[in-house]
Formats: structure tokens, C-alpha cells, sequence
């Protein structure tokens, strides 16, 4: 992987989903998935452009295996927009779960997303619920920026992180995968296959390192 030099003024930092019920202990836990928070910490100060998103699910959200009778979670249902993976119930709005982790350095972020509000419907991506019509807003926000190269991290790397860079492509943006900012769920495969398919549609695979070596030492050092 060869070195990426930023360019403030249209690159931008997306942080996923990087909230409690993702973490070790949490609702829906990421393995590890706490170890990306110091990686993405160290990322930002290279940001001039930094955002996050949230999920943020009603008490009974549709995609809870809790609302499906004889379901358990990771099993799947079939929904009006096609295919759902049942989840446990997870970042249910104004709980701590669904609080970001606490060392994010949540200050830094210029905006955020909130997604998967609306209770008959999921939302993985940064850009569109799972209907693949449903848009956040988040397309016009960053063309009205002058944002068009997107540095992608958080959770999980095979469900919302995975989404939301393919989105990204869909909507004409260039989209870069921080590897080590990322931690995946991994059922059956997902994570491999997550890769794969980002790799095919463009996205570009890269490592925090070669990102802060290309920046001021006293970034590198944050």
C-alpha cells in the first residue's frame, strides 16, 4: 500500500457507528471493536473535515429480533424493501448504548448522521436506508462542502461501514477504507466478503500509517 497524501480541502474523515452497544459488552459487540477508537483519535488532527454517524433506533425498532415472534437475532426476515438480519436490541435512543464510546474525540466532528430513527425500516449506510431509497441528506451536505474523497472508519467494517462506502461510490464519491480503523462483525464470511466486493466497486484499501506519515511529525504524534 502506497502513502496517501490528504487534501484538506476536499477530503473528509467518516466515523461509524462508533458507539457503546458496538463495543466489547455492548448489545451487538464488534470484537474489539473498541481497539479502532486510539486509531481513529490519532487520524483526526490530519482531518480538516471530520463527521460521524449514530444509530439511533425507536424502543421496538423493526430490525429487533425481540418484535419477531420465534425469531432469535442473526436470524433474517423478509421486509416490504427485501431481506433483514434480525439484531439484538441495540443503540435504542438516549441510552447509554447508543451513546458514542467515551474516548472518541467526538468534539472534533463537524456533523452527525443519525440513522435507523424511523421504526419500520433499518439503516446500515451513511447515505440511504436499507430501502436503497430513503436518503439521509448526507450526499448534498458534502457536494454543497466541496467534500468528494471519503476516508472511511468505525463499525462495523461487514454491516454499516461496508454500506456506507459503497454508497459513497454510488454517489460519485471516492471512497478510501482505513483498515485499521475498522472492526468487523464477521458472520459466516461477512468480512472477507465485504472486502472483496468494496475492493471490486473501487473503494481503495489503506492503513492509518500511510496516512499520518504523510502528514506534520506533530500529527503523527497525537
Amino acid at each position: 500500500m502506497t502513502d496517501i497524501t490528504l487534501d484538506q480541502n476536499r477530503d473528509l474523515l467518516l466515523v461509524v457507528d462508533l458507539q457503546n452497544d458496538f463495543c466489547s459488552g455492548g448489545a451487538l459487540e464488534v470484537p474489539e471493536g473498541e481497539r479502532v477508537v486510539p486509531v481513529i483519535n490519532r487520524l483526526i488532527p490530519a482531518f480538516a473535515n471530520v463527521g460521524a454517524t449514530q444509530d439511533w433506533h425507536p424502543v421496538g425498532h423493526s430490525s429487533f429480533a425481540s418484535q419477531h415472534e420465534g425469531k432469535a437475532p442473526f436470524e433474517t426476515t423478509e421486509m416490504p424493501y427485501g431481506t433483514q438480519v434480525l439484531w439484538p436490541d441495540h443503540c435504542v435512543q438516549g441510552s447509554r448504548g447508543a451513546a458514542f464510546h467515551d474516548d472518541f474525540q467526538l468534539d472534533a466532528c463537524q456533523f452527525i448522521v443519525r440513522k435507523g430513527f424511523r421504526k419500520t425500516i433499518d439503516s446500515y449506510s451513511a447515505f440511504y436506508e436499507n430501502d436503497g431509497e430513503t436518503t439521509t441528506g448526507l450526499s448534498g451536505y458534502l457536494r454543497e462542502r466541496g467534500i468528494t474523497r471519503l476516508f472511511m472508519t468505525g463499525l462495523a467494517l461487514d454491516f454499516c461501514v461496508f454500506y456506507s462506502a459503497l454508497d459513497g461510490r454510488r454517489e460519485g464519491f471516492e471512497v478510501v477504507l482505513i483498515n485499521d480503523a475498522t472492526a468487523a462483525i464477521d458472520l459466516n464470511g461477512s468480512r472477507e466478503a465485504a472486502l472483496w466486493q468494496m475492493e471490486d466497486k473501487g473503494v481503495v484499501m489503506t492503513e492509518s500509517t500511510n496516512i499520518l506519515r504523510t502528514v506534520a511529525p506533530e500529527v503523527q504524534g497525537a
